[in-house]
């Protein structure tokens, strides 16, 4: 069960940091109401499932203790490190945007499915995305790496985006939830950053170890 916490940790921490992703759904949110920014999470969720079912099907080729599998679980180590460091860096910096007024709102009215192929295509053309579920596929070792405990790493993750993505598309639109989450965004990206920090450095440790 420990090695599922911190995955599902890291997982979930990378998503508390608003990214392209993010600020897609507020967009979409505030402009076309909570329809099509349900539309463009299903499509972002789907963009993560391909890099998930993508990601734990190239890990399964390798052999847990090669040179290439230590090198990979390794690179997704340092990928997180690279992660946590930029949200320290890069606290706050990210500028939220305001509510548009009803008639914008009526002049940018996006269909579900246009709004579902945009989210799709955010989350797929989103580099960061491979790089980070390759890196979370790679911790996986011994009965963890199987297939069964792969699914249900796979379910989760795919559930908990879509979750939260909706969840945000549903708060979003609260002029003073928006707000707060604004004051509140340069210290939840120092703790994510730093709490990811802590893990790679964990992961790191208990490689050396073993």
């Amino acid at each position: 069960m420990q090695p599922f916490l911190l995955i599902a940790a890291a997982h979930f921490l990378a998503l508390l940091s608003p990214g392209p992703d993010f600020f897609l759904i507020a967009r979409t949110s505030l402009a076309s109401g909570w329809r099509s920014a349900g539309a463009a999470c299903l499509g972002i969720a789907l963009a993560n499932g391909v890099f998930i079912v993508t990601a734990f099907a190239g890990v399964a080729v390798l052999q847990p203790g090669s040179r290439l599998f230590i090198a990979l679980q390794l690179a997704g180590c340092g990928y997180l490190l690279y992660l946590g460091l930029l949200f320290i860096r890069h606290a706050g910096k990210g500028a939220l945007g305001v509510a548009a007024s009803p008639g914008q709102a009526a002049a940018a009215r996006t269909s579900w499915r246009r709004a579902a192929g945009m989210g799709f295509l955010s989350g797929i053309l989103n580099p960061k995305n491979a790089l980070f579920y390759a890196s979370l596929a790679a911790m996986l070792t011994g009965p963890h790496a199987s297939v069964g405990w792969k699914l249900v790493y796979g379910s989760w993750m795919f559930s908990i985006v879509l979750l939260w993505d909706l969840l945000i598309a549903a708060l979003i639109g609260n002029p003073a939830v928006l707000r707060r989450f604004a004051r509140a965004l340069p210290w939840l990206e120092r703790i994510s950053g730093g709490l990811l920090i802590a893990l790679a450095l964990g992961l790191i440790a208990a490689m050396w170890l073993h």
